[in-house]
């Protein structure tokens, strides 16, 4: 089997692995070849994990932008220094009975574009230090708001002290915060119990493939399932060259496109082979973004 060199490759990290781990256990079964992910996953979550390798790497900020659904679980009644299962319990709460009406009723009030406070118990840094490590050594320091979007918060199960939730928001939205307000808004305190997430738009439908699945194909010599490096910006619309004009934006140079529009472009040459991404101004001035160093086959 040849090594994976430029694609994207949709991780299912397991529980237990840090994302940084779960990266390098990839490049190490792709032969050290460059490879970066996009979004980190705490190591208590499990699912999709992008991973880009080779060139795609160029990519992987086109993927931090995009929406995230995740499935948790709400556990009532308690909460943690982290927020989730590792820390240690810092309160008990009395939990109310609870109608899945009354819980609806409370999860709508959580839709649409809000701020929210980040943790500190997070990789956020200050002065160069990140916060877990303020957090561990019992220091707390003031955080700014963030705006998120939550699009979509759906109620999937319902026990006496345990909530099982799906959540569709934007880059920067901590589910362990999330969590903990919904808890605080249903008059109790709560922690995560669970937490995957299931998708990485623009990855909606698209299958994960394990640490053991990456294994067994090294074994046996067969091909990795990676994605084309294209399908990380399949948001934007594709513009096919000329050779002349693939030529041109090599060196740097600006073309004039038939029509004016101001957009960002997947650029492929006259083979259909993908470069990069380009983007044009008002009067139809396009000019290189990103360009690979070889054109990648589609």
């Amino acid at each position: 089997m040849s090594f994976p060199s430029v694609g994207v490759l949709l991780l299912d990290k397991p529980v237990g692995l840090s994302s940084n781990a779960a990266l390098q256990r990839v490049r190490r079964l792709a032969g050290g070849v460059k490879a970066g992910h996009c979004g980190s996953l705490d190591p208590l979550a499990s699912g999709m994990l992008p991973i880009c390798l080779g060139e795609a790497t160029r990519l992987a900020g086109e993927l931090l932008v995009g929406r995230k659904s995740y499935r948790f679980g709400l556990q009532l009644g308690e909460r943690s220094a982290t927020g989730d299962a590792e820390g240690e319990i810092v309160e008990r709460c009395a939990v109310p009975a609870l109608t899945a009406t009354a819980v609806l009723e409370v999860l709508a009030r959580f839709l649409g574009p809000q701020s929210q406070v980040p943790p500190m118990y997070s990789a956020l840094k200050r002065d160069g230090t990140p916060l877990y490590r303020l957090a561990r050594a019992g220091l707390s320091v003031a955080r700014q708001p963030r705006a998120i979007v939550i699009d979509t918060l759906q109620l999937l199960g319902l026990e006496p002290q345990r909530l099982e939730l799906q959540v569709l928001c934007s880059k920067g939205t901590y589910v362990r915060v999330l969590a903990e307000d919904i808890a605080r808004s249903l008059g109790s305190c709560g922690r995560l119990h669970s937490l995957r997430r299931d998708y990485v738009e623009p990855f909606t439908h698209e299958p994960m493939v394990s640490l053991e699945q990456l294994e067994a194909a090294c074994a046996t010599a067969q091909d990795w399932p990676l994605l084309r490096a294209d399908r990380a910006v399949w948001h934007l619309p594709p513009l096919q060259l000329e050779a002349a004009q693939t030529q041109a934006l090599s060196h740097g140079q600006v073309i004039a496109l038939p029509q004016a529009a101001a957009s960002r472009w997947r650029l492929y040459d006259a083979g259909g082979r993908f470069l990069g991404l380009g983007i044009s101004d008002v009067a139809g001035q396009l000019r290189v973004q990103r360009l690979f160093s070889a054109p990648l086959a589609v």
